[in-house]
């Protein structure tokens, strides 16, 4: 019964997007700009921009991934996260009722809901991790260039060929902005800074603006580049040790959600006490939230480790 329930309810709903001619796109990019967006007052904006006031859950969340699209250069792609976290959510909904838990209902939606935010977070730390390896090897090859001709300008031609994006479009919007549009090296230098979301390349940048009035400060080049370097080395050393945690709490997850199958086999009794009870029902709508908080809990304490100046 529930099952036919579920297929009039798509339907009816597939129905209507046709009827009014609404993309599933859009209607998702909408849904979310609105949640996004802040209908507060003057007086509560000021505070949360002050930090003095936290903005609701649910809109740090999207104003998070919004920025993690936009710092890898993704932004085109909000609308299929907004379209796959509804599509979460209505499955989740759809699995609590097909299971017959009311209680389990707006736990499976909400906490579903969250699996394509959480998957841009994931995404977003190999993205720098691959950005910080590229950069690397960009920054020492275009520094021991500098080092021997001390010209930014020749120094970034003979070494772009050997860089890879997407650092090598940033230089060659260096070198475009340099020849065509202005002379001033130190303007394109500052200009170059915010195309690439790491405070090491923004300290070279700032450094080797200051060489291009006095050559001798080159030599601070080097260190700077090598911390690129030491990050990495840390980063690998300590890898193991951030994500060990992660790996327990999958673990332990599968084995919460997979007790609910082994129970039918071990104990028909219980398993029903379980899925057909009110007390089951509030037992696994907990244990189901406890899961998704959790997680929510993992990915943010083992996040990546980064250079802060």
């Amino acid at each position: 019964m529930n099952a036919i329930l579920l297929i009039a309810c798509v339907g009816m709903i597939a129905g209507a997007f046709l009827l009014l001619g609404i993309s599933p796109l859009g209607f998702a990019d909408g849904l979310f700009g609105f949640l996004a967006r802040s209908n507060k007052s003057l007086r509560s904006e000021i505070d949360e921009a002050a930090r003095r006031k936290k903005a609701s859950f649910l809109r740090r969340k999207i104003s998070e991934v919004q920025e993690i699209l936009k710092i890898t250069g993704r932004s085109g792609r909000f609308s299929l996260v907004c379209a796959a976290s509804l599509l979460c959510f209505a499955v989740g909904a759809a699995f609590a009722i097909l299971l017959g838990n009311v209680f389990l209902v707006p736990v499976m939606a909400i906490g579903m809901m969250f699996i394509p935010l959480w998957y841009v977070r994931l995404t977003a730390s190999h993205y720098k991790k691959a950005v910080a390896s590229e950069l690397e090897t960009a920054l020492s090859i275009i520094t021991t260039a500098y080092l021997r001709n001390e010209d930014i300008v020749s120094a970034v031609e003979e070494s772009i060929a050997y860089l890879n994006p997407p650092v090598k479009s940033v230089f060659a919007g260096f070198l475009t902005r340099v020849k065509l549009v202005s002379p001033d090296v130190e303007a394109a230098l500052h200009d170059m800074k915010p195309k690439i979301e790491n405070d090491v390349f923004h300290e070279w940048c700032d450094a080797l603006a200051a060489c291009q009035y006095d050559r001798s400060l080159k030599t601070t080049l080097t260190p700077i580049v090598g911390k690129l370097s030491d990050m990495r080395i840390v980063n690998a050393e300590l890898e193991y040790l951030v994500f060990e945690p992660r790996k327990e709490f999958i673990v332990m997850a599968m084995l919460v959600a997979g007790n609910v199958p082994i129970m039918r086999l071990l104990n028909k009794d219980w398993y029903h006490t379980l899925m057909h009870t009110p007390a089951g029902q509030i037992t696994l709508a907990v244990c189901a939230a406890a899961i998704f908080i959790s997680t929510a809990f993992v990915i943010k304490l083992t996040k990546p480790i980064e250079y802060r100046r």
